[in-house]
């Protein structure tokens, strides 16, 4: 019952820019900053590291799991949501109490211009958004034209060993990957984060290694027979800013095309 009550005054409010923001997603809080619209976050989810920029910013909980009540306290007139963010259950129950949401799910780095330009217009930050997805667009352009190959450099890249996960084709590093120059060798496999088999990995004998963490490149020595072990080419991820979907997962791309173009 408080729920609903404290959701009956917002139903009444004209539609207007958002002022009072909760994100309930680290790279679409990192989006606020980039449009220079931190002074509206009134909370955010916890999910690993803060930026200092958000150190004071009350919690809303932790990555899957939202402590509604805590949020409804904020009288939030917008949120931003990642679809996993928060369990089915709480994001149904977010849609029924009628609280505007924002929710993003970038599959194409040219995804995170459209949605930086949308959420720019919904926080009253059209401007801002304007100027950060132009300079974005033409960037990305260049990327593209500058790191293009005439054969994909195949490449499988690494989250995790133990389990063995990898990223699926829609999920938005394989289009960094392409932008390189690239190609995940299990851009097939339509899952976000599919869990794999070392001898998925010789099968597919990918040219490059690359691995989310320096720690997890050791482990490949056991097999010299890959292409990429062979020529030394099982390297670490040079910016982990490529796992985080916000506007600068574009220069952490170009450096990931700097490493790529060592590749034989």
């Amino acid at each position: 019952m408080r729920a609903v009550l404290l959701v009956l005054c917002w139903l009444a409010l004209p539609v207007q820019a958002a002022e009072r923001v909760v994100s309930l997603a680290p790279s679409l809080s990192e989006l606020m900053l980039e449009l220079k619209a931190g002074d509206l976050l009134v909370g955010v989810l916890d999910g690993g590291e803060r930026p200092p920029a958000l150190a004071d910013k009350p919690s809303v909980g932790r990555y899957g799991q939202l402590e509604m009540e805590r949020l409804l306290r904020l009288r939030p007139d917008l949120i931003l949501l990642w679809p996993d963010s928060i369990g089915p259950g709480q994001r149904d129950q977010l849609r029924q109490l009628g609280i505007p949401l924002y929710e993003a799910e970038p599959h194409r780095l040219a995804d995170l211009a459209d949605q930086a330009a949308e959420l720019g217009e919904r926080i009253g930050r059209g401007k801002r958004a304007r100027q950060v997805t132009t300079a974005f667009r033409s960037r990305l352009i260049a990327l593209q034209q500058r790191y293009r190959r005439e054969r994909p450099l195949t490449v499988f890249y690494q989250i995790w060993d133990q389990p063995l996960y990898t990223v699926g084709g829609r999920q938005i590093i394989s289009d960094a990957l392409r932008v390189c120059g690239a190609e995940n060798v299990f851009a097939d496999l339509q899952q976000p984060a599919p869990q794999i088999s070392v001898e998925a990995v010789l099968a597919r004998n990918p040219q490059v290694i690359l691995a989310s963490e320096a720690k997890l490149i050791d482990g490949w020595k056991a097999w010299p027979q890959l292409d990429a072990v062979r020529h030394g080419q099982v390297w670490a991820v040079p910016d982990r800013g490529l796992e985080r979907p916000s506007l600068q997962m574009l220069e952490a791309t170009a450096r990931l095309c700097e490493l790529l173009e060592q590749a034989r």
